[in-house]
């Protein structure tokens, strides 16, 4: 029970990652507010929640639009007692290679993946500025640390979320806000699976796509979850301004 009697957001809450998350999160003994664009899915995972007898509640809202990340606190401090968490974890991704990225392109991952994180984040350090602090975690990637050619918008707002981290965990510390990010390498989610789908050959792409990890495979997004949980809870009390990779050791290698 690490986050018993916490209460947090998770953006993205409603599949892959973020519902990883949520349900991680609420065995531990948090309560959550299951945010996604995606009503369905978020009443989903917080029935998922209900049937294993954690508490959780589903939020409509969209990441880009000022004010719905502060109406998942708000909701989250009066229907579930405080907010002491945040993971800002919606994101989307476009492959494409730089010369035939748009500028509607381009504008479209900055604002789901920079503008999103940064309303998230400003609006939990303004509610946790005036409750005694808190932990936000935001969701990086691997190419927030390295480079992918076809891949060029959404590294560029990966490695922004990173700057942004840290410039937050240096800014707030006083207020007693630490702010991390996790950043995975492929995962099995449904954004992986629409990627698979688009190739030539799904069955080779993915043979591609795990060959290149040591272990031969790629994660389960329950895995990266742990590392996401360990930084929401207090074991990580002196953790801020940081992030933590998990892929499997790919970035380790050089070839």
């Amino acid at each position: 029970m690490r986050l018993e009697g916490k209460v947090a957001v998770v953006t993205g809450g409603g599949s892959g990652l973020g519902r990883e998350v949520v349900l991680a999160m609420t065995r531990e003994g948090a309560s959550v507010v299951v945010f996604d664009q995606n009503a369905e899915g978020a009443q989903r995972v917080a029935d998922e929640v209900s049937a294993a007898g954690g508490t959780a509640v589903p939020h409509t809202g969209d990441v880009t639009v000022e004010g719905n990340v502060a109406d998942a606190i708000t909701r989250a401090q009066d229907e579930l007692g405080g907010f002491h968490i945040i993971h800002n974890n919606a994101g989307v991704q476009l492959e494409r290679p730089l010369h035939d990225t748009t500028v509607e392109d381009w504008d479209w991952v900055n604002t789901v993946n920079l503008k999103g994180v940064f309303l998230g984040c400003r609006d939990a350090v303004r509610a946790m500025r005036t409750s005694g602090g808190g932990s936000i975690i935001n969701t990086a990637s691997i190419l927030a640390h390295t480079g992918d050619p076809f891949l060029p918008a959404y590294t560029a707002t990966k490695t922004g979320v990173l700057g942004l981290t840290r410039a937050i965990a240096v800014d707030y510390a006083k207020d007693g806000i630490r702010a991390n990010c996790v950043s995975p390498g492929d995962m099995e989610t449904p954004m992986i699976e629409k990627y698979f789908a688009a190739t030539p050959d799904p069955v080779a792409a993915r043979a591609e796509m795990e060959g290149a990890y040591p272990g031969g495979r790629i994660a389960q997004p329950r895995e990266v979850a742990q590392a996401v949980l360990f930084l929401a809870s207090d074991e990580a009390s002196f953790v801020s301004g940081t992030y933590i990779i998990v892929d499997g050791g790919l970035t380790a290698k050089t070839y």
